[in-house]
């Protein structure tokens, strides 16, 4: 296939998800507006949601240029090698989510950083204490090997 026609199938995929995406806000919006669903927004569903389309798009952007470039070349190693990081990121976000959600919360998302050692954790909480706070730090540091001090809790209470 030539690189003309590898450069049109690529944009026609990034076009079709970004339709996908647009019609998704258009039909909640519609729902919410209709009193289909709720009126007020799960904090967590919607934050998993724009990291899904986010990461979906990251994905799709990475494939073409895997597509574009030959396997020698620096620039297809160096996407092979983000894609791969994007797809350990996110195993990484699943896991911890539901060891944490074991703890007794309803709901949590955690959110690794690509470029930064960061991990941003919000829980479905009122409040957070010193207990509570600690055996996530835990939880972290010994399945994700995450250093302490780069770990931020957040409580976000969100009725579901």
């Amino acid at each position: 296939m030539s690189k003309t026609k590898k450069i049109i199938v690529m944009s026609s995929l990034v076009l079709l998800l970004a339709v996908t995406a647009v019609l998704n806000v258009v039909l909640v919006r519609n729902k919410t507006a209709n009193g289909d669903t709720v009126a007020v927004s799960n904090y967590f569903t919607t934050y998993r949601s724009e990291r899904t389309t986010t990461r979906s798009e990251e994905l799709v952007q990475l494939d073409s240029v895997i597509a574009l470039y030959d396997e020698s070349s620096e620039k297809y190693t160096e996407a092979v090698n983000l894609k791969m990081k994007i797809v350990e990121i996110m195993e990484k976000e699943l896991v911890l989510e539901t060891m944490i959600k074991s703890k007794g919360f309803s709901d949590a998302v955690v959110s690794i950083g690509i470029d930064s050692d960061n991990v941003n954790v919000f829980i479905n909480s009122n409040e957070l204490d010193m207990q509570t706070a600690l055996s996530i730090y835990n939880c972290l540091k010994d399945e994700a090997s995450v250093d302490p001090l780069n770990i931020i809790i957040m409580p976000v209470y969100s009725q579901i």
